[in-house]
């Protein structure tokens, strides 16, 4: 005989402060298996532990919870009602412990990663980003766009895990950097700039000694923004840089407005943008635009692992 009644419609298990698991798992084994020798072979236990723990279950609750047929054995009403609570409760519990063992997989959490506007831009980011959460559904991913200074005040701040940047850290001892790719740079002109006209020969370097250059500035752009003076240094010259923009997507735009030229990662190719003409440059070999993944030095939580882990294989393959 089945019954609608609840734990909730049961006054004398609202007095009972904490069954243990196993009473519970115990119970449940012997009401669908209906004999104590099945049930026991189930749990891998042997018969009479499994009797005293039914009985000690029954001596808490203070009610038979099964009768004792010639063969085997069958819930009371009073254990009816306990059964259906019991494989709940267990549900939930094991419920629990799948997604402990998957948050300690990495499988499941939340992970903030943040990148730049340029990172974002170079197909490596988007698709590392898109293979992650398509392979670990579990997690939550945070995405926030902010200038290199802004995300390593973030990452040590711990309000990001992980940060795309354009250049290696330097002097900031709680945070650590691994390289993933480097791209060229190209000059962005203005299409109706002089130069503009023989947009795929390459451009020496040194052409643009007198040329007025747009730079984002040094804390937005921190190694690229030195790695060009220092380039335009090796070819001869210091570039007059008549501007400063927040953002590299504005340098750009001032680009288009006339205001100079730059110098900007390969991938800013992808914006398009109306206005713009991009020409490879010679005679700076050493004048690369670099990805790092940026996190705390010693953060080892089993998301950030995975993140890391499939970062490094994805660039390792696509190199």
């Amino acid at each position: 005989m089945r019954t609608n009644a609840r734990i909730d419609d049961l006054p004398y298990l609202k007095s009972i402060p904490m069954l243990e698991l196993r009473q519970l798992r115990a119970f449940v084994a012997i009401a669908e298996e209906g004999y104590i020798t099945r049930a026991a072979e189930r749990l891998g236990m042997q018969q009479p532990p499994l009797t005293r723990l039914l009985q000690s279950l029954e001596a808490e609750l203070g009610v038979v919870l099964m009768e004792r047929l010639p063969r085997g054995v069958r819930p009371t009403p009073a254990g009816l009602a306990l059964l259906e609570e019991a494989r709940e409760v267990l549900a939930r519990v094991d419920g629990v412990a799948e997604v402990v063992r998957r948050a300690a997989r990495g499988e499941r959490g939340r992970l903030a990663i943040g990148f730049t506007s340029s990172a974002a831009l170079h197909p490596f980011v988007p698709s590392v980003l898109r293979l992650f959460r398509e392979t670990f559904v579990g997690v939550s991913v945070v995405l926030e766009e902010a200038g290199t200074g802004e995300l390593l005040d973030a990452l040590v701040h711990e309000k990001l895990d992980a940060a795309f940047i354009r250049s290696p850290l330097s002097g900031i001892q709680s945070l650590q950097d691994q390289p993933i790719l480097v791209e060229p740079m190209l000059l962005a002109l203005p299409t109706d700039h002089p130069l503009a006209l023989d947009a795929a020969s390459p451009l020496p370097l040194a052409a643009l000694a007198t040329e007025s250059f747009v730079l984002y500035r040094r804390r937005v752009g921190l190694g690229l923004y030195d790695a060009i003076l220092v380039a335009c240094r090796e070819a001869g010259f210091s570039p007059q840089v008549v501007q400063e923009a927040p953002r590299m997507t504005a340098t750009l735009s001032l680009v288009a407005a006339g205001l100079g030229v730059s110098i900007v990662p390969a991938s800013m190719q992808r914006l398009r943008g109306d206005g713009i003409v991009y020409r490879p440059l010679t005679d700076c070999r050493n004048l690369v635009a670099p990805l790092h993944l940026a996190t705390r030095a010693g953060d080892d939580s089993a998301v950030l692992r995975r993140f890391k882990d499939m970062v490094l294989t994805t660039a390792a393959t696509d190199a």
